[in-house]
């Protein structure tokens, strides 16, 4: 029996419901693992489908689809290593399908693993989606017995012990474990308290890649007993690694390998929001976006977030000014489109809004202006970006971060219209780090220019919708630290008025805050979708009615 196993890892990135793109991924990935020989390819949890497919994965013709798919994907790999990958499996007489994972050796099915722990929680729905397997045995796969926890099933300690038990010698964990912040650290606990506990050696292989509003970071990476890291594979980007293990006196072991470095902070957060933008773009069937550039920080980073997703060359921005508008503004806004290298237009809004006047003049006699002649505004310049999209088959990004998003300081069917918003669950005070973030670094698989896209200006001004004269967002809104301060407690820490206030902040200030909150709900209800980033993003994360009388009375 050979002492030596090698595994080849595919930190892949799928595309949701395509079935034979996704099939032909995982064949070039075994022809790598084929001309390495390698004994072994993995692909993470339903690769073959994609994840997560919510309700797509309750429609027979889907299952039945992926079924005959990977028929002739197991047929296509019969002469070289065996292959691994999640897919979904319906027995007949069952009331929902499984989240399999299928390992397949010579054109035959060795082993067929059924996730057992459904998470049910923050972004998962798993328990609607899925039933519950039963705990599966190891399997072998040359001089290995291997044991497959699925994602959930890692974290917890039954089912690698269970495994560790019933003789298997490696932990071989597929995932699509999407990315928030200090997610790493996380899968480390969780991991390595499975290696003390089993004295196995584990692989954890994610996905890569974006899907709606969750991103997949990959970051795979390979314990041996003892949460030893051998290996660490790029965050937020595809990779093909072998791996090698030697069977010694006290049970396999990895070799050491190559461990990248991993992103943190703001660094992290932009990955995450160019993989995000890129993939729903492309995915989507888009190859162009287009954005109103104000001369301000959310358009500025938006855009340069498009440039490195897609290319400078794919972006279109456009200047919608007004009487209120700024030179410094005007001159700003150029300065982002020259440093990235993108296309400008430039389309005053003048005309149409004086149109605009007259029509509602008859019916808006006698009263005074107010906040909807400003709307008016945005909602002009929402409908003059739609129509280009419309022209042009550019999608529209809306550019509000979630200090705006959170408290309603937007205007519906004005600057909210669009397609995606990248920066949705990027507080105002964030922002501003991963700007200067984005500045003074690059990487080499960005699109964009490097160095400093946006001028420090832009950065350092005070924010301002500019919809009428001298207008500043601290007019109506707390200052952004005290803001999101106020904002990362009631949504994120899910604290109470009382605990707020006792943490320093005013308490007016605060029931104002949480009021424009509550009163907001109908408005991201209606939003477009955006990248998460943090456990507490609006959409699945946090799920709220929109009509809501409670108001905290602590």
């Amino acid at each position: 029996m050979s002492d030596t196993f090698r595994l080849t890892l595919a930190q892949l990135n799928p595309v949701m419901g395509d079935l034979d793109g996704n099939a032909a991924q995982a064949r070039a990935a075994w022809a790598a693992a084929r001309d390495a020989g390698s004994d072994m390819v993995a692909l993470p949890e339903m690769f073959l489908t994609g994840y997560q497919p919510q309700d797509l994965i309750r429609r027979p013709a889907f299952v039945a689809h992926a079924q005959r798919v990977l028929e002739a994907l197991i047929a296509d790999c019969t002469d070289g290593p065996a292959l691994g990958i999640g897919t979904v499996h319906w027995p007949e007489g069952e009331e929902k399908p499984f989240n399999t994972y299928v390992v397949a050796s010579g054109g035959a099915v060795v082993a067929e693993v059924h996730k057992h722990h459904l998470p049910n929680y923050r972004v998962f729905d798993e328990k609607r989606f899925f039933a519950a397997g039963d705990v599966s045995g190891p399997y072998a796969v040359g001089p290995v017995r291997l044991g497959t926890p699925i994602c959930e099933d890692a974290w917890l300690d039954d089912v690698a012990e269970t495994l560790a038990e019933t003789g298997a010698e490696i932990l071989l964990v597929p995932n699509g474990s999407p990315f928030f912040r200090g997610k790493q650290d996380v899968r480390y606990g969780h991991m390595v308290a499975r290696t003390v506990e089993t004295g196995l050696p584990l692989v954890y292989l994610n996905m890569t890649g974006g899907q709606d509003d969750q991103v997949f970071d990959g970051a795979s990476f390979v314990l041996n007993p003892g949460g030893i890291l051998t290996h660490h594979l790029p965050a937020f980007e595809d990779a093909i690694v072998h791996v090698d293990f030697d069977r010694t006196d006290d049970g396999w072991r990895a070799r050491p390998g190559d461990r990248a470095l991993q992103p943190e902070g703001p660094g992290a957060d932009y990955r995450a929001m160019v993989v995000g933008l890129r993939d729903y773009i492309t995915k989507a069937g888009f190859t162009k976006a287009l954005l109103g550039l104000s001369g301000g920080v959310d358009s500025a980073i938006v855009a340069a977030i498009a440039a490195d997703a897609l290319g400078p060359d794919n972006l279109r921005c456009v200047m919608l000014p007004s009487e209120y508008t700024s030179d410094h503004s005007l001159d700003d806004a150029r300065g982002v489109a020259e440093r990235l290298g993108c296309r400008l237009d430039t389309l005053p809004i003048d005309g149409p809004r004086a149109a605009v006047t007259e029509t509602l003049a008859p019916l808006f006699d006698g009263t005074a202006p107010d906040l909807t002649e400003e709307n008016i505004q945005s909602r002009l310049r929402g409908l003059l970006l739609m129509a280009l999209s419309n022209k042009f088959g550019e999608m529209l990004l809306t550019t509000g971060n979630k200090s705006e998003v959170a408290v309603g300081y937007s205007t519906i069917y004005g600057d909210m219209a669009g397609g995606y918003n990248p920066v949705k669950d990027l507080y105002k005070t964030d922002l501003f780090a991963v700007c200067r973030w984005r500045n003074a670094n690059h990487v080499p698989w960005f699109k964009g220019p490097a160095g400093e896209v946006m001028p420090p200006r832009v950065i350092d001004k005070p924010p301002s919708a500019e919809l009428r004269a001298d207008q500043k967002d601290e007019d109506s809104l707390p200052p952004y630290p005290v803001l999101d301060d106020i904002l990362k407690r009631l949504i994120d820490g899910e604290e109470s008025v009382a605990q707020v206030v006792a943490a320093g902040h005013d308490r007016d200030t605060v029931k104002h805050v949480e009021r424009l909150i509550y009163l907001s709900e109908y408005k991201r209800f209606q939003s477009a979708p955006g990248i998460r980033l943090s456990e507490h993003a609006f959409w699945l994360d946090r799920r709220y009615p929109i009509v809501n009388r409670w108001r905290d009375p602590s």
